[in-house]
């Protein structure tokens, strides 16, 4: 594949962009070890094995030790490893943006990505159909109920029942999701939000939330939970899921879960930074936002 250099100083711009935009609103800068002895287990991520132990899916874990530990506005820009994710959108090995507040919520998230996007891109981006995405604030908020009536064939409850949601969601909802404003899906049913506080009003619900720009999920985020009781449960059902799929779960994170009991209130937010940098270049493919893809290694 030929070098789309224009692409790479374009990524160098957004990259100090996020830093400053961070720094400047006093949070700590960290760094956190990518090989670690025990992921968080998901039964939608295949983890990558590094002898016994394995390369980080994501921050998550050793960031929300730093909380407990007393640190209480931190991001991280860092390599995150899966296993069998490739394709226009998708890289087995990716740049991913983290950050944690503590004393914040989901709401408080989605107003700093909109903050965070308005300082760092145009305030028009092309879109991946042609038209034109428009950052204007503030972005709408849509329930994931109200957006599987809008768009989907089928209800979010049929969909969950049938074990056909994350094929209607990718076919039918994702693709129509902020196309000329971006948009925020929230309340996500909580069998969908293994690691998110449930929602005060409804404890069916979650408070999670996803930010869609152009057809493409950008973000995930969610008011985190810090009971480790609660956790624990939650990952050994995470864990029953990946051994029904013929899977072996990695060990249980004990030292994660001893720390979370002393974990403030908090809400945190993973972002693809090479996804930011496709939609602010306008680049359906991944391959032309990273100096190297895996099969030109």
């Amino acid at each position: 594949m030929p070098l789309n250099t224009a692409s790479l100083r374009e990524r160098a711009r957004v990259l100090q962009a996020v830093r400053s935009f961070f720094i400047g609103r006093e949070y700590l800068e960290v760094e956190t070890p990518i090989r670690i002895p025990a992921p968080i287990p998901e039964a939608w991520i295949e983890v990558e094995s590094a002898g016994e132990w394995f390369l980080q899916t994501s921050p998550e874990i050793c960031m929300k030790r730093l909380l407990a530990a007393g640190l209480p506005r931190i991001f991280q820009i860092c390599k995150c490893f899966r296993r069998h994710e490739r394709g226009s959108r998708h890289l087995p090995e990716m740049t991913m943006l983290e950050w944690y507040t503590a004393g914040a919520d989901y709401h408080d998230l989605m107003r700093d990505c909109e903050e965070l996007l308005n300082a760092v891109l145009p305030p028009r981006l092309p879109g991946f159909d042609g038209g034109m995405v428009d950052l204007a604030l503030p972005w709408p908020r849509l329930s994931l109920s109200e957006a599987f009536k809008r768009y989907a064939s089928i209800s979010l409850y049929t969909a969950l029942k049938t074990d056909s949601f994350e094929e209607i969601l990718s076919r039918e909802v994702e693709p129509r999701l902020g196309l000329r404003q971006p948009v925020f899906i929230i309340d996500y049913p909580a069998s969908l939000a293994s690691l998110a506080a449930l929602h005060p009003d409804n404890p069916a619900l979650a408070q999670r939330f996803e930010l869609y720009i152009s057809g493409m999920e950008l973000a995930n985020g969610f008011t985190e939970l810090n009971n480790a009781g609660e956790q624990r449960l939650r990952f050994r059902h995470e864990q029953e899921l990946i051994r029904a799929q013929g899977r072996k779960p990695a060990p249980m994170p004990e030292r994660f879960l001893a720390d979370l009991n002393e974990m403030p209130p908090a809400a945190g937010i993973a972002m693809g930074l090479d996804r930011l940098l496709m939609i602010n270049c306008g680049i359906c493919c991944i391959d032309e936002v990273t100096a190297f893809t895996p099969e030109e290694l």
